[in-house]
């Protein structure tokens, strides 16, 4: 984390906007490596990952984390990106299958299970070079969406509700547990957890299925968290989540909490509902960086910064999801260009 991005979490003034990080497989196309290294070698992703954002003059550390995360940690099974479009780990078997194989899953280890024994040997990395420690994981919702399929889960909440809820009490608990575990290692004041929620989107779930099987759960693990000591906790509200807002603004995340956002949120919509105790972060359509030019790009970026303006807690410029890895190079620069380029204009 710079000294800039640690001014915005103060609340005091910065020179120029911060540019925020989410990108993860670029990084290792950019230094000539295998997408797969970013999930599979800690010491290579992470510097695979600080080049690059000493290239593109990023505000925030490294990251280990992926979508999938949760089928790995209770019992499934997943696979290293290997092929050409293929951008980060998947799952190939989910570890609830069927209503048989609810009652069998049980909190994992948070030293051992996964993704897990990489992600702290990350964050120890994190910790050495002084950047924010982290652990990514899915939100309440999403990791239950990679225990069983979504589709599943989805049929649940209409018919087997009692299931949805043993699933969403596991996911809370272990995110719960894994926060604390990295707390009692690094201490929690120095830890910021990342929470990814895509599979909350509206798109998948409504808003009435958000405030009864979504919403509690993440308030409470919320509040556990900062109960510990965590000053700060960074959700990602992925996807078109418009109707959820309300929900959203009543978690605590922190003085201040961060939101990331997708491209389906308007950031003026997210202002309103977060803005007054979160810094806001997003939110540039990831495709645009494959399919628009460079001065369209740049465009989005600059009207991007004009709605941040208005964030009374701060804003960060980023994409709404992560970069994608066959991202022209210079089509990236176009957030930087066009923070340094607002900063002059005033």
């Amino acid at each position: 984390m710079t000294d800039r991005a640690m001014r915005l979490l103060k609340g005091e003034p910065v020179d120029r906007t911060p540019l925020f990080p989410f990108i993860l497989g670029f990084c290792a196309k950019n230094a000539g490596y295998p997408i797969a290294t970013i999930y599979s070698d800690p010491q290579k992703s992470f510097d695979l990952q600080l080049w690059t954002h000493e290239q593109y003059d990023f505000d925030w550390g490294p990251i280990y984390g992926y979508a999938s995360y949760g089928t790995w940690e209770f019992g499934g099974e997943i696979r290293m990106p290997t092929a050409t479009y293929e951008q980060a780990p998947f799952h190939t078997r989910f570890p609830v299958e069927g209503e048989q194989d609810v009652p069998g899953l049980r909190l994992p280890d948070p030293r051992t299970a996964g993704c897990l024994p990489l992600s702290m040997e990350f964050s120890r990395l994190q910790e050495k070079h002084g950047k924010p420690i982290s652990i990514v994981c899915g939100g309440n919702f999403t990791i239950a969406g990679n225990v069983c399929s979504v589709e599943t889960l989805c049929r649940w909440m209409l018919k087997k509700p009692d299931l949805v809820h043993s699933i969403m009490r596991l996911t809370t608990d272990h995110i719960v547990d894994i926060v604390r575990y990295w707390s009692d290692v690094f201490s929690a004041e120095r830890v910021i957890p990342q929470m990814w929620e895509p599979l909350a989107a509206n798109i998948i779930i409504s808003p009435k299925q958000f405030e009864k099987f979504v919403f509690p759960y993440i308030k409470e693990s919320s509040e556990k968290i900062l109960a510990m000591g965590v000053k700060h906790i960074l959700y990602h509200i992925c996807g078109d989540q418009n109707k959820n807002l309300p929900y959203w603004s009543q978690i605590p995340m922190g003085g201040p909490g961060l939101c990331s956002f997708g491209l389906e949120v308007d950031l003026l919509a997210a202002i309103e509902y977060l803005g007054s105790r979160n810094v806001i972060i997003g939110n540039i359509d990831p495709k645009a960086y494959l399919n628009e030019t460079p001065k369209q790009i740049y465009g989005l970026c600059r009207e991007a910064l004009e709605k941040g303006r208005s964030a009374p807690r701060g804003f960060m410029l980023s994409s709404g999801c992560e970069i994608p890895p066959e991202a022209p190079p210079y089509h990236v620069y176009q957030m930087h260009k066009a923070i340094k380029d607002s900063a002059t204009s005033g």
